[in-house]
């Protein structure tokens, strides 16, 4: 009988998703696949194995899913965010699409901030997942009060939004720490050399690097 994947969190065995009926799409985030770069690594004459982590395997396509997932489900843990509470982040795309998606799960209503040079397909997809977005001019320095990270913190004080701020939040390296590397050591054998990672709040690097 296949394993109840309601049961199953970063620090447990991960049902296999080609085998079994999941309860939600919140249970098809992570466990995404290594594969060998056969080609490429070869074309510049690279002799070692080269591996990608396919992260826009995940539901929301990108590996901010991960956060959006550890972020609410630590928030909720905590207290700090309670049932039909908003939740409010500043992101330039890809964080808010992971988080309207668990909100969506979660029944959370969700507030977007974001900078207008951010493509409309962007904001079309958080509107279709059920978030409000607010656009905020692209110039303005992160401090000011209408950028999209101003916009987002005086929302939480005049609205009482929860504001989960992925740039600040132990959430966000710690979803790394306990699944993506964890899943990068076992896919490789334990035989890893080097992980090389694009950065944006830098959670990913941090979270894999420590363990």
């Amino acid at each position: 009988m296949a394993q109840n994947p309601s049961a199953v969190n970063n620090k447990k065995e991960v049902p296999d998703r080609r085998t079994c009926i999941l309860d939600t799409v919140l249970d098809a985030i992570g466990s995404t696949p290594c594969i060998r770069l056969n080609h490429v690594p070869k074309k510049h004459g690279v002799c070692c194995d080269v591996v990608a982590k396919c992260e826009f395997l995940n539901p929301g396509g990108s590996v901010k899913d991960r956060i959006a997932r550890q972020m609410i489900l630590d928030a909720e843990a905590s207290g700090r965010l309670r049932p039909n509470q908003t939740i409010i982040e500043a992101t330039s795309g890809n964080t808010g699409i992971g988080l309207s998606l668990v909100a969506a799960v979660k029944k959370y209503p969700m507030i977007i901030t974001m900078p207008k040079k951010m493509s409309h397909e962007k904001e079309v997809t958080l509107q279709a997942l059920g978030a409000e977005v607010i656009r905020t001019e692209t110039a303005l320095p992160w401090d000011h009060p209408d950028s999209l990270i101003g916009m987002a913190r005086r929302l939480e004080k005049e609205k009482g939004y929860v504001l989960l701020d992925q740039y600040r939040n132990p959430s966000n390296p710690k979803a790394h720490y306990e699944g993506t590397a964890q899943e990068i050591y076992d896919q490789c054998g334990g035989k890893v050399d080097m992980a090389v990672f694009t950065t944006g709040t830098g959670g990913t690097m941090a979270g894999v690097a420590n363990d």
